[in-house]
């Protein structure tokens, strides 16, 4: 499936007193390309039902293996990739590059739910116009 493309600039808050990014700073890069990726598609992460219940994408599992350190004001780009489309969950490989150079890389596995009004989460099948989008995604 085509590759999405996020960028950002690394902003000082989100570095040591080194100038180096914090670690964590990749977990939420990765869920601001992921939601960024949704609106390419005309589609939020968490959307409201007529019943009052919403559909999201709670996190299964996230991972981040770190290859160069990132820096303040670096201009990162953000590759973010359906690697699949499961019945009620998909997973995205996502990679940090600044330039030709790649800082990190990593997975993302999210589980379609509906969060009922009393706060449960229960898994659902990918609605068919989420699937249909996530299959045939142009790339950005």
């Amino acid at each position: 499936m085509p590759t999405f493309i996020a960028h950002r600039q690394v902003k000082f808050s989100e570095t040591d007193m080194a100038g180096i990014v914090h670690f964590a700073n990749f977990y939420r890069w990765m869920e601001e390309a992921e939601h960024e990726y949704f609106r390419s598609l005309g589609l939020r992460i968490m959307e409201k039902q007529p019943d009052g219940t919403f559909w999201g994408w709670p996190r299964v599992s996230a991972s981040c293996h770190f290859d160069a350190p990132a820096r303040y004001e670096d201009e990162i780009e953000i590759r973010i990739e359906v690697e699949r489309v499961g019945f009620k969950s998909l997973t995205f490989a996502v990679e940090f590059w600044r330039d030709n150079t790649q800082l990190a890389h990593g997975r993302l596995k999210t589980a379609c739910c509906v969060c009922h009004p009393n706060g449960t989460l229960e898994s659902m099948e990918i609605p068919a116009n989420y699937r249909q989008k996530f299959e045939a995604a142009p790339a950005a």
